[in-house]
């Protein structure tokens, strides 16, 4: 078995990666297990590099904060602010703080100095401004938005004005209350002010589509896209917030796949822009249908992975990450009768292995199911391996 499966087994390079697919995707997706491990961002970090490089993808978007990632894509590609600024300020979730993200930043950065717009590489958050606790308040994207549009069009044709806004957004501690993720009572997004900023957003976004002749010509397509993107996080906070308030069985479930759907919809549009390559964990990426239990409860959504594969279908591939050892979070070696275990014998510290042969050659033996001692880690699912393109197995994440 282990000689059969190292016949799979390539490095870890756009060859390679290319080679497992019928061409080049508008989006290629490399995913990882767990997050906060900096030997995976390597990886990460070397196999984008090298698509850049070599197959001329123009976009690298990773999993946090779509509104926080255009002070990162500013630095970028003109070097607005400084390093430190932008790693503090650019980045959700903590992912700021990992020296592999600040060196993807800098890399970028040194590679777009001097290079014309057109061949310069950019940076996206593609997750909405969410977090496990709830969401952020849709402010600085809705008040965006109506600014790009104050600025081109006439005043009668918008629906109302800033300061109306913000009498109805009001103090943003309303909006970010923690309690309100478990405690539907605690949120404000089923408010009248809520619903009227529902109507209104989906009014300014009606007049961005409606516009849209007459705002590229009078600014600019960069200026465009950034202005749908506000109108596309206003919509969904607003949507977050409003089922946050919500208290039927079905609320965290409907939260998720709203999650999902926020990411989608950032990827959908870097991919109508051009090639990119696109960072995040496995279960958002994966083609399958995502699921968890909380508070003891089952609860299944579309991934963003799954939305996206349904638009673009051979236009997207997905790597999937698997992982050896994180001793450093009390996981060990895998039993060898899992996936992991089967990737683990081999000698190799990191490769990519044809998922698709891969799944050929275990398609008369069921793996076991991984089960990891920590909840950080989510092993690969034996049951998933077919609706990968690849699978990037690096052996050991060692502690910095």
């Amino acid at each position: 078995m282990t000689a059969v499966i190292s016949d799979a087994a390539h490095a870890v390079d756009p060859a390679a990666a290319m080679g497992l697919l019928p061409g080049r995707p508008r989006l290629l997706a490399l995913g990882e297990p767990t997050h906060g491990e900096d030997d995976l961002l390597d990886v990460r970090n070397d196999l984008f590099r090298q698509l850049v490089e070599q197959e001329c993808y123009r976009t690298i978007a990773i999993e946090s904060d779509c509104m926080m990632g255009l002070v990162v894509d500013d630095y970028v590609t003109s070097g607005t602010g400084n390093l430190d600024d932008v790693m503090a300020r650019g980045f959700s979730h903590g992912f700021g703080a990992s020296a592999a993200n600040r060196e993807l930043v800098r890399w970028m950065r040194a590679y777009n100095d001097g290079r014309p717009a057109s061949e310069q590489v950019r940076f996206a958050g593609f997750d909405g401004p969410l977090e496990i606790t709830g969401a952020a308040s849709p402010r600085q994207a809705l008040i965006a938005l109506h600014a790009c549009l104050a600025a081109r069009l006439d005043a009668d044709l918008l629906p109302c004005t800033a300061d109306a806004l913000d009498r109805l957004l009001g103090a943003d501690d309303r909006w970010i209350e923690p309690a309100a993720m478990m405690d539907p009572s605690r949120s404000g997004g089923r408010t009248t002010d809520a619903e009227q900023l529902r109507l209104l957003a989906d009014d300014l976004v009606a007049l961005l589509d409606a516009q849209t002749p007459h705002l590229i010509a009078t600014s600019s397509r960069e200026d465009w896209h950034r202005a749908r993107l506000y109108g596309r996080t206003a919509t969904g906070l607003l949507s977050y917030h409003f089922w946050m308030a919500d208290t039927s069985p079905g609320r965290m479930a409907r939260l998720l796949g709203l999650r999902a759907s926020m990411m989608a919809a950032n990827l959908l549009a870097l991919a109508e822009r051009g090639p990119a390559l696109v960072f995040a964990h496995n279960a958002h990426l994966q083609r399958d249908k995502s699921s968890m239990r909380l508070g003891g409860l089952p609860m299944e959504w579309w991934s963003a992975g799954a939305i996206v594969n349904a638009h673009l279908g051979e236009e997207y591939a997905f790597l999937a990450t698997a992982l050896g050892t994180i001793r450093h979070q009390g996981v060990d070696a895998p039993p060898p009768d899992t996936i992991e275990g089967l990737l683990y014998a081999l000698p190799e510290e990191r490769y990519l292995v044809d998922a698709h042969r891969l799944a050929f050659v275990l398609a008369d033996v069921t793996p076991a199911a991984r089960v990891s001692p920590w909840f950080g880690y989510a092993p690969l699912d034996p049951a998933h391996v077919a609706g990968v393109d690849g699978i990037v197995f690096v052996k050991d994440s060692r502690r910095r």
